[in-house]
């Protein structure tokens, strides 16, 4: 749900045991119901998978990622599974920003979970652009996430997240473009992520999101040629789940801003020891793949815990306060 109303903070009433305990998250003075999002680029807009679960269960939804123009995406073959894991080549295929406000945002925005437009972009002024049509219709959205991760576009996306200096600036023109909850979503590939991490929360990132995928390849042997047209691709699933918690308990420590993790999450057990790690919210993403209904399974393993261990609120999850 997008209303005012329901995103802004508010001091919550002490659950009792009648009503169970309170899952809500807030993220950047957004209010989430709880805190499982359907990554973006595993969800579409949403109703792509209706009938195959409770879309308004999710606390969000985060979109594909969109470019100020549209985008065909990368050619040749797209998709590669691994063991425990997926390699992706998509290349940001999307309709373009206007064209998603016009056509997509009022039925996303109907489905009921927050919604988070993942934003993406080849030139800065492309990033502001993109984020100045987004803060008119900023009613409809809950929040922007800056994706400077992904690692399967050959202009911008993880280009910019590598670096301290160009994340910055990027951080820094959609902030001023737009009034909209900014959310920084992080490459595991940059060579020093806390020292990203601390710029854009010093550019005025609200909140971070990772990890992305792990650029990565694989080879046809009977081909005797790499699998993607591009060579490299992103690597998600959970090969990469160990990685990706000990990269959100490392950025607890490094900056102040809330933290949503993600990365090989297909369980709720999985999904708290991200939480454990400090991470305010998880996302989702490769496991709707294989298991449409994760999502909804996790939010209520997330609850049966919480009950059996006698937690009222999401934050008690964290075991490093």
């Amino acid at each position: 749900m997008n209303d005012p109303a329901f995103r802004k903070t508010a001091e919550s009433q002490e659950p009792s045991p009648r009503t169970g305990p309170d899952l809500s998250a807030v993220i950047a003075g957004v209010k989430f119901r709880n805190p499982v999002i359907a990554a973006s680029g595993t969800f579409g807009y949403g109703r792509e998978y209706a009938g195959l679960l409770d879309i308004a269960s999710l606390g969000g939804i985060c979109t594909k990622g969109l470019t100020l123009n549209a985008r065909q995406g990368n050619t040749g073959l797209r998709l590669w599974e691994t063991p425990s894991g997926l390699l992706n080549s998509i290349g940001l295929e999307n309709p373009g920003i206007r064209a998603f406000i016009k056509h997509e945002l009022p039925r996303l925005n109907a489905l009921g979970p927050v919604v988070i437009v993942n934003l993406s972009g080849a030139t800065v002024e492309e990033y502001a652009e993109g984020a100045r049509l987004l803060n008119e219709v900023s009613s409809a959205i809950g929040m922007i996430e800056l994706n400077i991760s992904c690692p399967n576009v050959k202009a911008g996306g993880m280009a910019f997240g590598l670096d301290p200096k160009t994340a910055a600036q990027v951080a820094a023109r959609v902030r001023r473009a737009a009034a909209l909850p900014l959310m920084v979503k992080l490459s595991p590939n940059a060579p020093d992520l806390a020292a990203v991490a601390r710029a854009c929360e010093d550019a005025g990132a609200d909140a971070l999101s990772l990890v992305n995928t792990f650029k990565a390849m694989a080879i046809d042997v009977h081909k005797r040629r790499p699998v993607f047209d591009n060579t490299f691709a992103g690597l998600s699933g959970p090969c990469i789940r160990p990685i990706a918690l000990r990269m959100v308990w490392e950025l607890r420590d490094a900056v102040k801003i809330p933290i949503v993790g993600m990365g090989g999450i297909a369980s709720a057990e999985d999904a708290l020891e991200f939480l454990m790690a400090g991470a305010s919210a998880v996302q989702v993403g490769s496991a709707t793949f294989s298991h449409p209904a994760a999502m909804t399974e996790i939010i209520e393993g997330i609850r049966s815990y919480m009950q059996k261990k006698h937690l009222a609120y999401l934050k008690d999850m964290d075991i490093r306060r």
